[in-house]
């Protein structure tokens, strides 16, 4: 079945000014990467492109049509010298208030591909800039990805979603997982351990990963099955989500914080190591343990199948091991980068 790209003009392939009308060429500018992005697409992908806009007022006095379309067949030469042509160009002059079927977010501009048994819509995208356009993509009944940078759009399409699910049930704990490793860094985590749910919350911020963390565990006993099987689920997330590995950056970091020197250097290579080197002179850090700091690490690295080097320096243990969780997390998201003009193994054995 054929695929679609249905994709947004203003503000997804060229900026959209303040006054919202590309009504001249000294308002024209392509949005960063946009050109790069849709030649690999289009050279690399099957999908068909179509061209979806709204355009406010196309034909009155206020932006009449011989401003318009000479900026926009420029806009199309450009990109068709390039190698990019739109399989369609579908445009709606309506104003918002009009609120016609043509205008998205409505569907009657692209009713044509709904109803067209030869095109999977399930698996075709809508890209774009605005929430009109992320309605759009629901009424439609496809995927929406949204620009925030074309490099990542191409990535997503040529590579797929990095997105994985981990339950799991034991008789001292019941936990839920949920990794987008190519997030803005949303957290949703709960662990019943308030100061550990602070440190998780650190890999999904600062590694730019969405997460979500839900562990129920046997608190009344004590802390240390919460805190290790929440390594184990979340190490066998992280591993899941990665899949082949293919183009991934794989090494990944050290930073500072306050006191404090915290360095983690890590290898996705599929071999399990831990080297720790950070002294810790409490019994606890909010309700954690310190004891458990090596625990967590130890059963993280052995789930994810990583290599992990550990070191902190420093007078104060909570910027020591939050300066660690903090550095694990840029070091993940310098790891698991993923470059799909060099889509490959980074490995000379041909396997991780």
């Amino acid at each position: 079945m054929k695929r679609l790209l249905f994709i947004d003009r203003d503000g997804t392939i060229i900026e959209e000014p303040a006054d919202e009308q590309i009504d001249s060429f000294e308002k024209l500018k392509f949005v960063e990467g946009v050109i790069r992005n849709l030649v690999f697409i289009r050279q690399r992908l099957d999908f068909e492109l179509v061209m979806v806009s709204n355009q406010d007022g196309l034909g009155t006095d206020s932006f009449p049509e011989e401003t318009f379309w000479p900026v926009h067949h420029f806009i199309l030469q450009t990109l068709k010298g390039e190698g990019v042509e739109f399989d369609d160009i579908l445009i709606d002059p309506h104003f918002p208030e009009d609120n016609a079927p043509t205008r998205k977010p409505n569907t009657g501009l692209v009713e044509k591909y709904m109803k067209d048994p030869e095109y999977d819509i399930a698996n075709s995208y809508v890209i774009g800039d605005r929430d009109t356009d992320r309605q759009f993509a629901e009424n439609i009944g496809c995927k929406f990805l949204q620009i925030g940078s074309w490099d990542k759009v191409a990535e997503t399409l040529f590579a797929g979603e990095r997105y994985a699910e981990v339950r799991r049930t034991t008789k001292e704990t019941d936990i839920d997982i949920k990794v987008c490793l190519d997030g803005t860094g949303k957290c949703d985590i709960s662990t019943g351990l308030g100061f550990f749910d602070h440190m998780l919350e650190q890999i999904g911020k600062h590694g730019m990963m969405d997460l979500t963390i839900h562990t129920k565990g046997d608190l009344e006993v004590d802390e240390h099955h919460t805190i290790e099987d929440t390594a184990i689920a979340l190490g066998e997330c992280i591993l899941k989500a990665l899949g082949d590995k293919r183009g991934i950056e794989r090494y990944g970091y050290c930073l500072p914080m306050d006191d404090c020197l915290c360095s983690v250097a890590l290898d996705f290579g599929g071999r399990p190591w831990l080297v720790w080197d950070a002294d810790f002179h409490r019994e606890k850090i909010g309700e954690m343990p310190t004891e458990m700091f090596l625990h967590f690490f130890k059963s993280l690295s052995d789930a994810a199948k990583m290599n992990l080097n550990i070191k902190a320096e420093g007078e104060n243990e909570h910027h020591k091991i939050e300066g660690i969780f903090k550095a694990l997390a840029r070091s993940l998201k310098m790891a698991v980068r993923r470059d799909i003009y060099h889509y490959e193994l980074p490995s000379t054995k041909g396997l991780l």
